[in-house]
This record gives C-alpha cells, structure tokens and sequence, in this order.
C-alpha cells in the first residue's frame, strides 16, 4: 500500500485532488473499486473511466476524471502503471537460501542470500550472485556465471561456461547454450561440428518460455543489455542481439546475424544467415530479412520491402487471378490487333 502521492513522485506526475488517498493496488479500468488505481493510456477508453469504481487514475494532460476520482497526469500513463505495479505488487520473495532437494556441486560459490529451490542442479565451479532466484527444476551446467537480482523459472536450463548478467529473467523452459545446429556434408551423411562457444546474456534481458538461445560454433552468441525476447524464439548461434530490442514470439534468427541496438521483430519475423541489421528497425510480422539493413526503417514482407510499398503490394494480392485473366484477355486482343495490320 501508498500514498497517491508517493506513486505520483515516483511516476514524475501531479496529483489532481486527494494525494493522501491510500493505493492498495493497480486494477484495469472496468475491474477497479476503492482503493484502487488505474490507468488511461488509449482515449478510446474513456467512457469505461467514466463508469469505473477506481479511487485515482493516471492520465495524460488535458484527461478529466469523473466526480471525485482523483487523477495523476503524467507525459506516459503506460510507463506509470508499471512503475506503479512494481511498487505496489511487484516485491520479490524474501530470501530462502539453498533449499532440501536442490543438487549443489562442492566446487559452486553460491551467495547466501539467493534462493534455490528443491529439485535444482549446480554443476561444478558455477558462480551464482546475491538476490538470485532459482525455481525448481532449473539446471546450471558446470563453470556457468549467473549474477545479482536474476530470476530464473521452473525447468530453465544454462549450458556450460555460458554466462548471465544481472537482473535477467528466464521464463520456464528457456534454454540458453544448446549446440548451435552445424553439420558438415560428409557424402549422403553429416558430420556434426562441435559447438564450442558460449553464450553471454547481459544485464537486463529477459528471455520468455521456451525461447533457445543456441551457443556459438567458435567465440560467443551474445544477447545485449535490455533485450525483450518473447516466448518460442530462436536465436542460432554466433548471433548478436543489440540494446533494447525486442523480438516477437515465434521469431527465428539465423546463424552469424547482427542486429542492431533498439529494433523490433513482430511474431514470426525471420532473417536468413549473415546479415547485419541496423539500429532502429522494425520489422513486421512474419517479414522476413534476406539482405543487410540498414539503419532507421520500417520495413515488412518476404522479402523485407518498406512497409507503406508492402501495403499497396499486399492491396493487390487478392486481385492476382482476376489481374492474369485480364493480362490474358488482353495479349489475346493484341495479338488479334497485330494480326489485322500485317493483313492490310
């Protein structure tokens, strides 16, 4: 619980009315009752506000609340509300130290302030930072380095000497350091090419459910600071993920391929193998990448086109049959055309 007017503080916003109002929690508009607090990010919703129970809401300048709800205005409600439900919902479990059941090699440095849950595995000389919190079922493979304030979910799995920055987050069933897919054409047959790099998460990543972060051939994958990896993502190995950017459930990124700093990949976005894509680019769902980007675009389609080229190319898709059998009709005219002024 707090102050309407520490959450204010905290948000960077004004309080219009009571601040001393007590907030027990963040509620959704239609859901809310006293001693509640939502938010008003889309105007589109402003009629449910108007019939909301809520106590304060929070709210972009120029956004009136109806009788005595009090307001917080502020430049991004959005934002606010999570700020808001961090503070309010979002406190971490105390501290429970290495549990009964949980597997710890002799050789582990494992702070004493951390939690690890029954059913876990520690491999050998694997380091693990203070605030972490390791859920049943996880499993660290041997000279693995996970840091301070990480929360990794039931059954995630790290792979040997790959390495995990502070307050990184891994959904249930992430697997980060599983061999990156190499084989060598021997004949009819493959030969397999061991994989025998690592992979290095940053600080402030989170990877969802699911999600495969494959190690590198030679040297490393690397997942920059920031980055928002949703759930079913693959990422092949030797790639780089820059700063802040966020790739969309279902997206598969190829072998050896850079992506730059703060870009966004909707669900089921591809790239082929080797390229590099520039800082600030979104590609949109289901668009697939098959030659370098460059900086600050738009782009959408397979292949990847600027996305307003792609909104009329995409206008026209349901027009192709109906298109040929005119384009047919008219060769057929034409050729009869022709016909008739060689014959005079």
């Amino acid at each position: 619980m707090a102050k309407l007017s520490e959450i204010a503080r905290l948000v960077g916003g004004e309080v219009f009315g009571d601040g001393d109002i007590d907030i027990r929690r963040v509620a959704p508009i239609d859901g809310a009752g006293k001693g509640d607090l939502t938010f008003l990010a889309n105007p589109k919703y402003a009629d449910k506000l108007n019939r909301s129970q809520a106590s304060a809401v929070l709210v972009t300048g120029g956004v009136e609340a109806p009788g005595e709800m009090a307001r917080v205005v502020c430049a991004n409600p959005y934002l606010a509300f999570a700020k808001a439900l961090n503070l309010l919902q979002g406190e971490p479990p105390a501290s429970r130290g290495v549990m009964a059941g949980a597997v710890v090699a002799s050789s582990a440095t494992v702070d004493e302030d951390v939690t690890v849950h029954p059913g876990c595995v520690i491999g050998e000389n694997v380091s693990v930072g203070k605030g972490t919190l390791l859920y049943p079922g996880v499993v660290l493979y041997d000279d693995v380095t996970v840091g301070e304030d990480c929360v990794l979910h039931a059954n995630a799995v790290v792979r040997e000497r790959c390495r995990i920055g502070d307050r990184v987050i891994l959904q249930p069933a992430a697997v980060i350091g599983s061999d990156g897919f190499g084989f060598a054409p021997d004949g009819p047959r493959y030969f397999k090419i061991p994989q025998v790099g690592v992979v290095v998460i940053e600080d402030d990543v989170e990877i969802g459910s699911a999600t495969c972060v494959d190690r590198a051939t030679l040297g490393e994958t690397r997942v920059k600071r920031g980055a928002k990896i949703d759930n079913l993502v693959q990422i092949a190995h030797n790639v780089v993920v820059g700063e802040d950017t966020i790739l969309v459930s279902q997206v598969g990124i190829a072998g050896s391929t850079r992506i730059g700093n703060h870009c966004t990949f909707g669900g089921q976005a591809a790239t082929a193998g080797h390229l590099t894509v520039g800082d600030n680019v979104t590609i949109g769902g289901r668009g697939g990448v098959t030659n370098d980007i460059g900086d600050n675009q738009l782009l959408s389609g397979l292949p990847a086109m600027p996305h307003k080229e792609w909104l009329k190319a995409s206008m026209s898709f349901g027009r192709l049959p109906e298109m040929r059998k005119e384009i047919g009709r008219m060769k057929k005219q034409i050729a009869e055309l022709e016909k008739m002024v060689k014959e005079k």
